[in-house]
């Protein structure tokens, strides 16, 4: 019964098979460029252990209460994001205002992706590149000319982009349980067999102690406040919390299932996948001499010259690309499913065309920042003020969405559960014994909105 009610309630009649299955899809739309790509390199940069074990503690601290508090509101509105916010509310009584959040939850996925599928696409192409050419004896300025050739060319990047877009709305386009569920179980399991196959090659052919070293061992003395707030911020950033996925994909859930537990799966899935990507990439970028501080060109630039010349690079170049690509594919999902389950919500139309449809319209608006590098370089369409100077189109969404209406939404989600909603969320609803409960409320009323306020005045400062 409880199944049929979720069933019925959800946006399209949609439910998972099983809790295995939503929380393989779950983590499958966690687990992307936040943790494969943005986590070693902001690890790099902020000095490596001490960054690695803040980024665990507010995971664990702060993300994972948010994470039940999303699920929560998600099981209990049985809708889309704003579906369920309009249920919420009204069985509270609160404030209409708080619908913001289930707008920013359609805005943020619905214009991330716009930006997110170029680097996803990017990643498509590199995997194209590294098995039909490889990356042997590429050095340092060959391999910023393989990049630079890249993005200084718009028809390529947007081919990139639209199949990779394309194939994403195929996916949404299937449903929940023959489109994500499926694809979800395939990218996690070929995402540990891939990075476990990674470790296990640096292992035996550059060892793993001084990567070792570098991601577990902690220098406090490389922290600075600057440092603690970036962790808060990759935290958030990496396990999807106020993109709207969270609550979308627990309108499918049925009761029965742990939140708490649910919710701690995921991050510890988050976190174990964030370690293993570092010990796929720093024990070549320290072997070979290459400088793992290098930023967003750790990837694309810096490790293609350790491919290039370690032995068996190609095979090596091809796994780690597709594992980018394929990382990428099932967030950009999650992304695209909270708009589409809005849009069959309120229009009662079939999945397949809206899937498609919105799918087009992520492109379309996705151009301008792919062109941020080429045509529109030199274009800062928000200049005039101070935070967005010198941003281009490309820089502008990926600092307004990741940096804050992100942090804000996540913000507004903890106060909502916190404060707004007493009532409707109850222990019982959120799987939790009463003393565990005051302890999640706590955070949630209090130490989360002070840590978040505190990362958003710094980005903003």
């Amino acid at each position: 019964m409880a199944s049929q009610a979720a069933s019925a309630g959800s946006a399209g009649g949609e439910v998972w098979t099983s809790k295995l299955a939503f929380l393989l899809a779950a983590a499958a739309a966690a687990i992307g460029l936040g943790s494969l790509w943005r986590f070693p390199y902001v690890a790099g940069a902020n000095g490596g252990g001490a960054f690695v074990l803040l980024y665990i503690a507010f995971v664990l601290a702060i993300c994972v209460p948010i994470m039940i508090a999303e699920m929560a509101m998600g099981r209990r509105g049985h809708g889309s994001v704003i579906g369920s916010m309009r249920r919420l509310i009204e069985a509270e009584g609160a404030s209409p205002a708080w619908r913001v959040i289930g707008w920013l939850s359609l805005l943020i996925p619905f214009f991330g992706l716009s930006y997110y599928s170029v680097v996803a696409g990017w990643g498509v192409d590199y995997a194209r590149l590294a098995i039909f050419r490889g990356f042997a004896g590429v050095d340092a300025p060959g391999s910023l000319a393989i990049f630079d050739e890249l993005i200084a060319s718009p028809g390529r990047q947007a081919l990139f982009q639209f199949s990779f877009i394309a194939a994403v709305s195929m996916v949404v386009a299937l449903g929940v349980r023959r489109g994500i569920e499926v694809v979800s179980r395939i990218k996690m399991t070929a995402l540990f067999v891939i990075l476990a196959g990674l470790v296990l090659y640096n292992a035996v052919t550059v060892g793993l102690g001084p990567a070792l070293t570098f991601l577990f061992y902690p220098d406090f003395g490389a922290i600075t406040a600057a440092g603690v707030l970036t962790a808060l911020g990759q935290a958030l950033f990496s396990t999807a919390i106020g993109v709207g996925v969270l609550m979308t994909y627990s309108a499918y859930l049925p009761k029965g299932v742990s939140l708490p537990q649910s919710a701690m799966m995921v991050s510890g899935s988050v976190i174990f996948i964030a370690m293993m990507a570092g010990l796929a990439i720093f024990p070549s970028v320290l072997f070979y001499g290459l400088e793992p501080t290098e930023g967003p060109n750790l990837i694309f630039v810096t490790l293609p010259v350790a491919f290039g010349g370690m032995p068996g690079g190609r095979i090596v170049s091809i796994a780690f690309f597709c594992l980018i690509a394929l990382g990428a594919f099932t967030t950009a999902v999650g992304m695209l499913e909270p708009v589409v389950a809005w849009l069959i919500e309120r229009t009662g139309w079939r999945r397949p065309p809206l899937a498609f449809m919105t799918g087009f319209a992520v492109w379309m608006v996705g151009l301008p920042s792919l062109l941020s590098f080429n045509l529109l370089k030199d274009v800062h369409p928000l200049g005039f003020l101070p935070p967005f100077a010198n941003k281009t189109f490309f820089d502008v969404l990926d600092f307004g969405i990741a940096d804050f209406l992100l942090p804000l939404n996540a913000l507004l989600i903890a106060l909502f559960a916190g404060w707004a909603i007493r009532r409707t969320i109850t222990p019982a609803e959120t799987d939790m014994s009463p003393r565990a409960f005051r302890a999640w409320h706590f955070v949630l009323a209090i130490l989360a909105p002070a840590a978040i306020i505190g990362l958003m005045i710094h980005i903003l400062a």
